[in-house]
């Protein structure tokens, strides 16, 4: 009896570390997504560890999983950046500084493979909701005093922190806070279904919060574009039509009063015409001005170069060399590297060749979430948040927006595919993974 007692703790031994072996690179991708709304440097350095531990993983069935759509443009795109350095003129730092917000993409294939062979995507999900979570009970409390805000101490030279913003940007926060919103209404619906009311109800209490902060406290207009449409996306995928029409009556009503009782959501939505006004009358830089401005000069530099476009890292020098005397025309002086449209942004360096790679890269993205689940979910508001957003700005290029992305489909496609095939330890194109199966008292063998 002690005997097979000694031969068995051995071989459970094996069993932990075997599985360890998997749930590893999982911990450090739930730690990226913790730091992701608090610290860019702090996601750069996880990142290090979690690439190790991917390389132990079993890759034998990698290869051949890059040749998807879903991987293989990501990797395109990042490609033609490459190769665009060879026919930009700009110099090359500023090249390869282009090519940067680009090469994020590169980790989405290798996150699709992750998590379509091993389930633990839901603890990334989680690390996520908890970080914006706290950062939005933070948000709070800074509103009501501004000297506890982190960007007084972190930023370079001079900030305002009267809006509420904890870290970074109100930007950046308010897309976390809008994703995080929309989000959680899913498993809230699903869990009162189950007639599982008290977590339902604190998941739609999370959503009060989010939403709560971006009306009272501080919201960008891209958010306020895109809010309404990632509601209406919900309310059409996952409620019946009865309920829908009802909720979109209920959203009307909602935003009459908000627009009565909150003088941060009008004064917010009054900028977008006092922006308009005091670019074009005053000839005065402004946010939604500049960004009319910028569009207008983009057209003319993609009409020159419009296969190819003008090569990566190319948008500043072409801005500098249009620009006047920003003392006579502060606004049409102004010189930027960035047009704030990802298609634009896009489209004027490496030219019709990168918008083609771009939008099949969003729409190959958005075909792999057609299905129900959470992971479908998430991941379809990922990629539509993104779609919508970066009309206005360069999300998928952006730091903080780009790795929600990164890590939003790398995830959640992961996910998605190996459901689809039968489980998150699913065969893919013909490829078997390791398959974890749960023992009753949960532990993978």
């Amino acid at each position: 009896m002690n005997g097979a007692t000694n031969v068995q703790k051995p071989a459970s031994w094996l069993q932990a570390i075997w599985a360890a072996r998997y749930r590893t690179p999982a911990r450090f991708v739930a730690l990226i997504a913790l730091l992701l709304p608090w610290s860019t440097t702090g996601l750069t350095f996880a990142l290090i560890p979690w690439l190790i531990a991917f390389a132990f993983l079993d890759l034998r069935a990698f290869p051949r999983s890059l040749l998807r759509p879903v991987c293989l443009l990501p990797i395109a795109l990042v490609a033609l950046a490459a190769l665009g350095t060879l026919w930009s003129d700009a110099p090359w730092p500023e090249r390869i500084h282009a090519l940067a917000p680009a090469a994020k993409l590169l980790v989405i294939p290798l996150l699709i493979y992750q998590f379509e062979r091993w389930p633990y995507g839901n603890w990334v999900f989680s690390a996520f909701l908890a970080s914006c979570a706290l950062l939005m009970l933070y948000s709070f409390v800074v509103a009501l005093d501004p000297g506890l805000s982190l960007k007084l101490y972190l930023s370079r030279g001079p900030y305002k922190v009267e809006s509420g913003i904890a870290v970074r940007n109100y930007i950046d926060q308010s897309q976390e806070f809008a994703l995080c919103a929309i989000a959680v209404l899913y498993p809230a619906v699903m869990l009162f279904r189950q007639g599982r009311v008290r977590i339902a109800a604190l998941f739609a209490l999370l959503a009060v919060g989010f939403l709560a902060n971006m009306m009272f406290v501080v919201v960008s207009r891209t958010a306020l574009v895109t809010l309404p449409l990632l509601l209406m996306a919900f309310a059409l995928l996952h409620l019946r039509r009865r309920t829908a029409l009802i909720v979109a009556g209920a959203m009307v009503l909602a935003a009459v009063l908000l627009w009565t009782v909150s003088p941060h959501l009008r004064a917010t939505i009054a900028k977008f015409r006092g922006d308009y006004e005091m670019s074009m009358q005053d000839k005065k830089v402004s946010g939604m001005g500049s960004r009319l401005e910028y569009w207008r000069k983009s057209l003319g530099f993609v009409a020159d170069a419009p296969l190819i476009g003008h090569g990566t890292g190319s948008i500043r020098g072409l801005f500098a060399s249009v620009a006047v005397d920003a003392h006579v025309d502060p606004l049409r002086g102004e010189i930027v590297s960035n047009p704030h449209n990802q298609t634009l942004s896009v489209a004027v360096q490496w030219g019709a060749v990168g918008v083609l790679i771009l939008y099949a890269l969003w729409f190959s993205h958005l075909l792999m979430f057609r299905g129900d689940g959470l992971a479908c979910w998430i991941g379809l508001l990922v990629v539509v948040q993104n779609m919508l957003s970066s009309l206005l700005n360069t999300h998928l290029f952006d730091f903080t927006s780009g790795w929600i992305y990164v890590l939003g489909v790398g995830v959640a496609g992961g996910m998605a595919l190996g459901e689809k095939r039968g489980g998150s330890a699913a065969t893919t194109d013909g490829l078997e993974g390791p398959r974890l199966r749960q023992t009753p008292g949960g532990t993978p063998k």
